[in-house]
């Protein structure tokens, strides 16, 4: 008798599957169960099982969902308000637009738009940054995307007005707030900006709760060399050093990272710190380029992000594969600096590593939730198929995605969200910066 499965991907003709020896299948079938892959066989073998949803996957490719770990997903709203400025000017044209269109509703509204942006792109799992953090994660859920956030931290009251001791409350009691709202499992997150708004001894205290309560600890680090020399003037250290000696280097993501020291990247390998590398940000602020090849000489995990619409004006993880490569090479002069393998694997299976969570997604394979994307192969520039991984970073994109599944739930369907309804979000969201 066969086996009752909740959905099966029929016939699929590619599947990446970004394990450790970089394999791809051809003509196979996936079954899904309870939220998670049950099965991966050949096609002849299929019928062990049924299932009354089923998706053909003739002339697709399967892989894991794309994993951004770093954006600010509400700020699709400011999308193109700091054009042609650097890190410092950006700062200070966005920090003016979010005290007036950004309030808890703007932020709900911004959170549902930019996480049906990636969802629509591929992406599955982000991890977020923003104010409002519980009003940016009820958006993401109720779109169906799996959302990491949590509070952020300011030393100053911040455009969203908290003081120093209730952003602190807020992080204790975000365990309940994410229970409350539901959604794909995340683990709990704490955000101080950067070593250049938060003082040490601040950034010690976030570092403790996190200890306590099992919290990622997420921030932004040496974005561009002019914060580098404000926080070496304040401090006489880097960032990074700052961060080593606040503790705060336990289960740690550090977003940028464009100006690290031989010694700062020593200290991120011996503390087991993840980086995210934002090339389309950094080259649009002019902030540098990361140097992916000596951090990986160094063993430092590597993921991928967009940053927010406001620096890099979308959450196309596809553009960031691709620029992430060509910078790696142009700056080394090494066409082989990094291989498309391995920014496939950045773009998905490290960035589960920098989360906590390789155990759960990030790869094709039995046991693991099913957060998977299919791409629609029948398009005149993804023929024919030489290298699958060179073509997904260098030939694929956002309009490739036909089919997501997060969590084994079918969010887009033939390219339609299947929780909400675009042109009501689109709508939202027009009203919304009509206050500008």
């Amino acid at each position: 008798m066969a086996t009752s499965v909740d959905l099966i991907l029929h016939n699929a003709s590619y599947v990446v599957v970004v394990d450790e020896n970089s394999s791809v299948l051809r003509n196979v079938s996936i079954a899904i169960k309870d939220q998670k892959i049950f099965g991966i066989v050949s096609i002849d073998l299929e019928n062990q099982w049924q299932s009354s949803k089923v998706i053909d996957c003739s002339h697709h490719l399967v892989m894991p969902g794309l994993i951004n770990t770093h954006t600010h997903t509400p700020m699709s709203l400011l999308r193109g308000v700091a054009e042609d400025v650097d890190l410092q000017g950006f700062l200070e044209k966005v920090w003016a637009e979010e005290a007036r269109i950004m309030d808890e509703n703007g932020t709900y509204i911004g959170g549902k738009l930019g996480a049906l942006e990636a969802l629509l792109g591929g992406t599955t799992c982000t991890l977020d940054m923003y104010l409002h953090p519980h009003m940016a994660h009820k958006g993401a859920v109720e779109v169906g995307l799996r959302h990491l956030i949590g509070p952020v931290f300011f030393d100053f009251d911040g455009p969203d007005g908290l003081q120093w001791d209730k952003r602190i409350e807020h992080l204790r009691n975000w365990t309940t707030v994410v229970k409350e709202m539901g959604g794909p499992y995340t683990p709990l997150v704490a955000q101080p900006h950067s070593t250049y708004t938060v003082s040490p001894e601040h950034l010690a205290e976030v570092a403790q709760v996190c200890k306590e309560i099992g919290a990622i600890f997420n921030t932004h680090i040496s974005e561009n060399q002019t914060e580098n020399d404000d926080v070496i003037k304040r401090f006489g250290k880097t960032p990074t050093k700052v961060l080593k000696d606040a503790q705060a280097l336990e289960n740690t993501v550090f977003a940028h990272a464009v100006k690290l020291t031989d010694e700062d990247r020593q200290i991120i390998k011996d503390n087991k710190v993840s980086l995210s590398h934002c090339p389309g940000s950094n080259l649009k602020l002019a902030s540098g380029a990361f140097e992916w090849v000596k951090a990986h000489q160094k063993g430092i995990n590597v993921s991928l992000g967009t940053d927010g619409c406001s620096s890099s004006n979308d959450l196309d993880m596809w553009n960031v594969m691709r620029s992430a490569a060509n910078l790696a090479r142009l700056i080394t002069n090494d066409a082989a600096a990094i291989p498309v393998a391995q920014v496939v694997r950045a773009a998905t299976y490290a960035g589960a590593l920098a989360l906590g969570m390789q155990d759960r997604i990030g790869s094709v394979e039995v046991g693991k939730e099913a957060d998977l994307i299919v791409l629609d192969l029948d398009q005149p520039h993804l023929v024919p198929i030489g290298d699958p991984h060179g073509l997904l970073v260098y030939a694929a994109g956002r309009s490739d995605v036909v089919h997501v599944l997060v969590a084994g739930d079918p969010v887009i369907v033939d390219r339609i969200p299947t929780k909400v309804e675009i042109n009501q979000i689109i709508s939202q969201a027009r009203n919304h910066i009509g206050k500008r």
